[in-house]
This record gives structure tokens, C-alpha cells and sequence, in this order.
């Protein structure tokens, strides 16, 4: 099997888990996730102390167990829930892993598994219908197109796996991401989100 053919087939079984458990947006979240995981019977470990790793994925008399650094955004979480997934799905009879995420590796069974957590989260032909939609074509796709089908969507594929799909389908000319903080282009665009003081937020909780 060539890398294009096992890539190609990591992004099928991505769209069949989607299928299998009713996922039909881009958006998906940690709760999307967990239930994934009780169905396929994964225990979640939550850790501290994580300097270089952000999941690791285990498969021993135990049973299975993802282990996430305990504290990442909401995105990235999602996106290492679903790197972990494709070890558990396509990769388990090897005792374990431990995922990185270095955007300079080679190692075809790690990114294949970011291709699984990308495809997961927002298959490609939504992806590529809703920028055609936005008038993009190949090499025409700007920061501000990312941004506005991340705000439309709310998907959580975070902006860097945005960008590094469209630059992977030629939808970007070569280096339009360079250097672009999209958060605050997202401000700029947008406006910055509001968030209520913690104050305020910790008055809201109900009682115990």
C-alpha cells in the first residue's frame, strides 16, 4: 500500500466513525468524543506535567486508555482526542504511542493519524464545498477566508489545521500563511469575544 492509498484510507474510516456516530457538522466537541470513546470502550486519563506531548495512546491488559495533557484548549483537545482515536481504530496491536504532534515528522502512521483527527472533525468535500461556495479557487484562499469559515462553521479544527489543508489541496498560494495570527486577524474582524468577569462567572454556578 502506498502513503497516498493508507491516507486515503485513514480519511474513510474517519468518515465511517462519523457516520457510525451521528456526527454531521464540523463541529465537534469534547463530548462528541467522549461518547465515542465509551462506545469503543477507551479510557480518558487526564495528566499534568505533559513538556513536549500532548496525548499518548495505550493498549495493555488494562484495556485501552488515551492519556491527554490535562488542561489544552478546547481545539487542540478535540484534534488529540481524534489523533488517538486513529491509534486505538487502525493501530492497536501495537502497545502504545506517544504523539508529539512535530509539524517536521516523517513517521507516516503519525500523520496519518492527523489526517484521521482533520478528516474527523471536517471531511474535505464539506470543506472544499463551503470555500468554492466563498468563491475561493485554487490558489486564491486568503487568512480571511479561514477565518470566516471558522466563524461560520464554529468548527474546531483549529486554524492551524485550517491552513495546513488549504495549503495541502492548493487552495493558498505558496506562504499566504506565513506569520498570520489569526486570532487576531479573527479580532479584527470580529471583534474580541466576550467574556463575562470570572467574578461574574463563578457567581452563576448554581449552588452544590
Amino acid at each position: 500500500m502506498t502513503r497516498y492509498e493508507y491516507y486515503e484510507q485513514m480519511k474513510a474510516l474517519a468518515r465511517n466513525v462519523r457516520a457510525e456516530h451521528g456526527l454531521t457538522t464540523p463541529r465537534v466537541l469534547r463530548s462528541d468524543l467522549r461518547r465515542i470513546y465509551k462506545a469503543y470502550e477507551i479510557k480518558i486519563d487526564l495528566r499534568q506535567g505533559f513538556k513536549n506531548l500532548r496525548g499518548a495512546y495505550f493498549n495493555d491488559d488494562c484495556g485501552a486508555t488515551v492519556v491527554i495533557a490535562k488542561g489544552l484548549p478546547a481545539d487542540p483537545t478535540v484534534f488529540t482526542m481524534g489523533h488517538e482515536l486513529k491509534h486505538h481504530l487502525a493501530d492497536r496491536e501495537t502497545p502504545g504511542f506517544q504523539c508529539s504532534y512535530s509539524p517536521s515528522t516523517t513517521d507516516q502512521v503519525e500523520i496519518a493519524a492527523e489526517i484521521f483527527a482533520a478528516e474527523l472533525i471536517f471531511p474535505e468535500t464539506e470543506f472544499l464545498r463551503l470555500l468554492t461556495d466563498a468563491g475561493v479557487s485554487p490558489g486564491t484562499c486568503t487568512a480571511e477566508h479561514l477565518v470566516r469559515l471558522k466563524h461560520e462553521t464554529r468548527t474546531t479544527l483549529s486554524y492551524q489545521g485550517l491552513a495546513k489543508r488549504a495549503d495541502f489541496m492548493k487552495l493558498a498560494a505558496a506562504g499566504t500563511f506565513n506569520g498570520v495570527q489569526f486570532t487576531k486577524l479573527e479580532e479584527r474582524i470580529y471583534g474580541k469575544p466576550f467574556r463575562r468577569p470570572a467574578k461574574h462567572r463563578r457567581a452563576a454556578r448554581p449552588p452544590q
